[in-house]
């Protein structure tokens, strides 16, 4: 088992090209899904968000996820309070999962944070997405359903996309078409299935 940690910034396309690998056949974890998952019902999480980020419970101790985002997006600090919260617990959750996957030839590990939270010394190659500032704020807009300046808010407080790329094995760019992008996963594919056999 290839365990390839990918990663960038909001609306570089991480999750698009891990689609991509799910396509060819790879097994893909989904960070953001296994998050969600621990913000919902009774967790211990659930508990722990809630006196950390008073008002953000709706009705059946569900977390409204968009107060929430508002919150942790004003600010650095805060956002580390989440994290140091879900990160921990949800690692144990992906190591769950890729130990169900241990006779998968590839999985592929779908992290926003995958360098803050220290994932990728669980990965044994790591790529960045790319992308341009323009696109990402217009891709985050479409696809959050938030405003321009709200995913600028995002994005300044992510590590810078530039820092992500120098400490990536392998950096896609998703600045052009769909189809480039997949020709990138494809070679990427190829070159790791060689470096598998070899």
């Amino acid at each position: 088992m290839l365990v390839i940690g990918v990663t960038g910034s909001i609306g570089s396309g991480k999750s698009t090209v891990a689609a991509m690998f799910a396509r060819k056949g790879a097994k893909v974890i989904d960070a953001d899904a296994v998050t969600r998952g621990l913000l919902t019902g009774t967790k211990k999480c659930v508990k722990k968000v809630a006196k950390i980020f008073p008002g953000v419970i709706l009705k059946a101790n569900r977390i409204d996820r968009s107060k929430l985002a508002k919150i942790v997006f004003s600010h650095p600090r805060e956002l580390r309070k989440l994290t140091n919260i879900l990160y921990p617990e949800a690692l144990k959750v992906v190591r769950l999962k890729l130990s169900r996957y241990k006779h998968e030839s590839f999985v592929v590990l779908d992290v926003p944070l995958l360098f803050e939270s220290g994932w990728d010394k669980i990965t044994d190659t790591t790529i960045v997405v790319k992308a341009k500032r323009l696109q990402q704020l217009e891709r985050a807009v479409k696809r959050l359903g938030i405003t321009r300046s709200e995913a600028l808010r995002r994005l300044r407080r992510q590590m810078p996309l530039k820092a992500k790329c120098a400490m990536a094995d392998i950096v896609i760019d998703n600045s052009r078409s769909l189809t480039q992008t997949q020709h990138q996963v494809d070679a990427i594919i190829h070159r790791l299935r060689k470096r598998k056999s070899s």
